[in-house]
């Protein structure tokens, strides 16, 4: 049987998504406690790893396994042997050709900033902090350049190990609420470090220390060395990824789940 699992997370204490020896990840206390619902082993196909310090209230696995338990079972029961920064919001019996990967269309990132001067104190590691008064104006003008299908290898960790630099960007919102600014983004797939690096150009230009013209100089050189600094981690939320109808399963319908938009 195979079984999928909408997980959410916060990533603040996590050495991000990937499972690595020696240091605590998201996925190495999900799979233990898959281990302990299943008892056995479990192999674990995530549809994207995320960094250090990202969290997601969206993501989505699947795993295939011989022990009969019900979508209720599966839930509970392996939120029960969760840490409390990590939960099960969704369980379900998919069907063999569903893939938390490869079967994804589309997927949707928020970046969440609190833009003032005083640094954060309750939401420490949930957002990040922009003390440099930001015109949103400016940075939507900006991010308009980048939607469409582009090769975004200015826009990547040279680390990154896509084998293709090309990315449809479907959209790139920025919104002011009160003192959050909040980057929205949705393209098909996204590379290593995409968005915190999108979300560093964007900042710097909307503090007026760059034009908003500069977003698409740094695209069309196609050198990561153009562009600005990577964004902390802080505030980037996986928060939706889409799959095709067939396949029933869940989607996030809040973008924020600070301001219920």
């Amino acid at each position: 049987m195979r079984i999928a699992l909408g997980i959410e997370y916060d990533g603040a204490s996590y050495s991000g998504w990937q499972q690595q020896d020696g240091v605590k990840t998201v996925k190495g206390v999900l799979v233990l406690a898959l281990a302990k619902v299943a008892n056995t082993a479990v192999r674990v196909i995530t549809a994207g790893r995320t960094d250090t310090g990202v969290h997601a209230t969206a993501q989505v696995i699947h795993f295939e396994t011989d022990v009969e338990r019900s979508d209720f079972s599966w839930l509970r029961g392996t939120s029960r042997y969760l840490p409390g920064d990590v939960t099960v919001i969704w369980a379900k019996h998919v069907a063999d050709d569903f893939h938390a990967r490869f079967s994804a269309i589309e997927r949707s990132y928020q970046y969440i900033i609190l833009n003032r001067r005083e640094r954060p104190a309750i939401l420490n590691k949930k957002v990040t902090w922009e003390h440099r008064p930001l015109d949103v104006s400016l940075m939507q003008s900006a991010a308009n350049s980048l939607v469409g299908k582009h090769n975004f290898n200015a826009y990547r960790t040279v680390a990154c190990q896509a084998k293709s630099p090309i990315r449809e960007l479907r959209q790139l919102t920025v919104t002011r609420h009160g003192n959050f600014v909040l980057i929205n983004a949705r393209a098909d797939a996204f590379l290593h470090h995409m968005i915190r690096n999108i979300a560093g150009v964007l900042c710097t230009i909307g503090a007026g220390e760059r034009p908003p013209v500069w977003a698409q100089e740094v695209l069309l050189s196609c050198d990561r060395t153009k562009g600005g600094v990577t964004a902390p981690p802080d505030g980037l939320y996986l928060n939706e990824i889409v799959y095709p109808e067939q396949f029933r399963i869940p989607t996030n319908s809040k973008q924020s789940w600070i301001f219920g938009l």
